[in-house]
């Protein structure tokens, strides 16, 4: 329910461009959300390379350890130094890291793969690729319809890509980390970060068009772009950058009718000038971008974001209507309470040293003639309820959790319900038991009263 110190925080919200904003942008209300169904998809889902790939790419994870290992299954994976259970290299693309989603008005479901195995040095083998899914929620299970694999055969990328010299030049995760995507009048736009850069593909994959990323008129750089170079000698000075590494774009809205995206930045800009990062009141805010996708430009518009927590980080972004989305902020942690070291365990290698405790999903309004995103409700993810008990993995306590590090899928189905899904980092990821690699999870909310929270 409402309080008159929530009521008064959201009325002052609407008048934040001057003074206190860093704190009045982080309140926000509870709202309950309950499991209608829980959705798996098995860690160990592979899929083959297309026959026109490359031969490195029928197998994937030879690079993960710095150097090419070509033996299958040689090399352990593991989570904050926990053996996972998986071992790399795999026998074709793993069906991971799923980093974006949206729900089509045919009720399938297109799911966005990242760039692979978490770096751009240790994933030239890992294909870039997107997935469209029947979802069969009463079974909870994917039923997969169609994979498009991300390449630039029309030689649109002004820099060399891993596989330059070949015919269909499919992209990899040393090229690319998409992020997060929308469908727009047939084309797929891309949020990337090691740009970080907009990225326009075709129905088929095919990349038509990218885009720099512009901050206040200026465009920005992550140290994994390629126009940065290290200095010839060490007394050089350091090339200039504003993004930190994987803190490019994570999350990327649209409007309903397509004019504009909404890229979203995960970490805040770096302002060489006053050397410091963006904040407010103490507190960092991350950028939301405008992008005009008729005259393919940022606008001057943006929004402020504030995180709960420095620490803290985004995962997707998706709008509910043209003033109100959806977005994921949560801590860098994974595990379950129940399965926490207790104080005197010598052995950390079979329990959470510091299980997960803040997954949230933000309801947020855009509002046009403020700078600021407000934080209008959230939802708990480590407190769901489950009534039903449609979960398929155990509750702790009397609650169902999402507890995993990277949780990077939500939109909107209808007007009483969300779908929330995790990137299970394969093999480097185990939140739910300490040695067992994370299946990648949907789950269907019903959340009404969140979503009609004003």
């Amino acid at each position: 329910m409402y309080t008159r110190r929530a009521n008064f925080l959201r009325i002052s919200m609407a008048i934040i461009a001057t003074t206190g904003i860093g704190q009045l942008a982080t309140a926000a209300d509870a709202y309950p959300a309950e499991l209608v169904s829980h959705a798996l998809l098995p860690s160990q889902t592979f899929i083959s390379a297309p026959t026109d790939a490359p031969k490195d790419l029928q197998v994937s994870g030879k690079y993960t350890t710095g150097k090419l290992i070509e033996k299958l299954g040689s090399i352990e994976g593991k989570s904050a130094g926990r053996p996972t259970g998986i071992k790399l290299p795999f026998p074709g693309q793993p069906v991971q890291g799923h980093s974006g989603i949206k729900y089509m008005p045919d009720g399938s479901y297109w799911i966005l793969t990242d760039n692979g195995f978490g770096s751009k040095a240790n994933s030239p083998d890992a294909m870039l690729f997107m997935r469209q899914y029947r979802m069969d929620w009463d079974k909870g299970v994917f039923e997969p319809i169609k994979t498009i694999f991300f390449n630039d055969q029309n030689e649109v990328i002004p820099h060399r890509i891993t596989h330059q010299d070949s015919n269909r030049r499919y992209l990899t995760g040393s090229d690319f980390d998409p992020e997060s995507f929308q469908i727009i009048d047939g084309d797929i736009w891309v949020g990337e970060e090691f740009g970080p850069w907009l990225l326009k593909f075709d129905s088929k994959g095919t990349l038509k068009a990218m885009y720099d990323t512009k901050v206040d008129g200026e465009t920005v750089h992550s140290p994994d772009h390629p126009a940065l170079q290290l200095p010839s000698k060490p007394d050089d000075n350091l090339p200039l950058y504003s993004i930190k590494r994987s803190k490019g774009f994570e999350g990327m809205a649209s409007a309903p009718d397509g004019r504009y995206l909404y890229p979203m930045l995960e970490g805040a800009v770096y302002n060489q000038k006053r050397q410091q990062y963006d904040s407010v009141d103490g507190q960092n805010f991350l950028r939301i971008l405008q992008f005009d996708t008729k005259r393919n430009t940022y606008t001057d518009k943006s929004w402020k974001y504030i995180l709960d927590n420095n620490e803290y980080a985004i995962g997707d972004f998706n709008m509910i209507d043209d003033t109100y989305g959806l977005i994921i902020e949560r801590d860098n942690l994974e595990g379950v309470s129940d399965k926490a070291c207790q104080k005197a365990a010598v052995d950390k290698s079979k329990c959470f040293d510091k299980p997960a405790v803040f997954k949230r999903i933000y309801k947020v309004k855009l509002d046009p003639k403020s700078e600021i995103a407000e934080k209008v409700a959230y939802i708990d993810l480590m407190a769901i309820k489950d009534t039903k008990a449609v979960a398929k993995k155990p509750l702790v306590g009397e609650k169902f959790v999402f507890p995993f590090f990277t949780i990077e899928n939500v939109d909107i189905i209808d007007e009483s319900h969300i779908v929330v899904g995790n990137d299970n980092n394969l093999p480097f990821s185990s939140s739910r038991d300490p040695n067992r690699a994370d299946d990648n999870e949907l789950l269907l909310l019903e959340v009404k009263d969140f979503l009609q929270a004003k």
